[in-house]
């Protein structure tokens, strides 16, 4: 399949993106809770499908979790309890960067648990989700696929791009070997965990940009009706000449200078940075 191009894949987003401004609209003005469960592999794509969907967002509305790994306090805690602070309030959306799921994989995988702690997760994670989905809470859980081929061009283009190397990590280097493991474990969470409550929608990611399209598509889809009027907002004539900005003890820093740095690309940093404001006095 032709991979998609940007300009292409934008133009397609954009009335989706608006879509889902409408769909936020109606959830504030409902009250309905909205919890998106992002997982796969490693180099999948959660950031970037995460981003489609909340760019366009009011981050004080949509909020996205990415929980590290647990203290040492969380490690004796029921499982969920570190989870359940994060869930949507009234009108909230919430974009889970993993969740729970982390015990039926990286965990399972890596050994980080043990076989009865990833067989009681099984068994218990239906019912805790049942209840998320009994109390209102619209769940939507999905898992990005991505074959190894496409993993490995993307670990080796985050190895050599000194902005996306901080995505890699010994977890990545040693998932290379368990990609077999990986898959063997998701089709064993499937089987206990994709239920007509809470469902599992598989995407495939070889092509991020149309993955991204697919799933944003299918969550709208999933949802109610979500038209919503616009609330009419009273925007009257400013009534005098627009003003502009006036400083007295602290002035802006000098601009960026766009022009310079564009000429001197090649020839490392293009000037030196600026002298910042003078500091208030002691």
């Amino acid at each position: 399949m032709k991979k998609l191009k940007r300009k292409r894949y934008e133009k397609l987003l954009e009335p989706m993106q608006a879509e889902l401004v409408a769909m936020a609209r109606w959830a504030a003005a409902t009250g309905q809770r909205i919890l998106i469960l992002f997982e796969g592999r490693d180099t999948a794509g959660k950031g970037g499908a995460i981003k489609a969907v909340a760019d366009k967002l009011n981050p004080r509305q949509c909020r996205t979790m990415a929980l590290g790994k647990p203290s040492e306090a969380e490690k004796g805690q029921w499982y969920f309890q570190r989870y359940v602070p994060h869930l949507p309030g009234k009108g909230e959306i919430v974009l889970f960067d993993r969740s729970w799921y982390n015990r039926a994989g990286v965990e399972k995988v890596m050994g980080f648990a043990t076989e009865a702690e990833v067989e009681a997760f099984l068994k218990a994670v239906p019912e805790f989700e049942k209840q998320l989905v009994d109390d209102g809470i619209m769940l939507f859980k999905y898992w990005l696929t991505c074959d190894q081929e496409k993993q490995e061009e993307r670990f080796a283009e985050r190895l050599d791009d000194p902005l996306k190397r901080w995505k890699l990590s010994p977890i990545d280097q040693a998932a290379r070997k368990k990609y077999a493991d990986y898959t063997a474990a998701r089709e064993t969470m499937l089987k206990a965990t994709h239920k007509r409550h809470a469902p599992w929608t598989l995407v495939n990611f070889n092509d991020q940009k149309r993955g991204r399209l697919t799933l944003v598509r299918d969550l709208l889809d999933r949802l109610p009706d979500t038209r919503c009027p616009d609330e009419k907002i009273d925007w009257p004539p400013l009534g005098h000449a627009p003003l502009g900005e006036e400083f007295g003890a602290v002035k802006p820093i000098r601009d960026f200078p766009v022009e310079k740095a564009s000429r001197s690309k090649k020839k490392g940093p293009a000037v030196k940075p600026a002298p910042s404001s003078k500091g208030p006095k002691a």
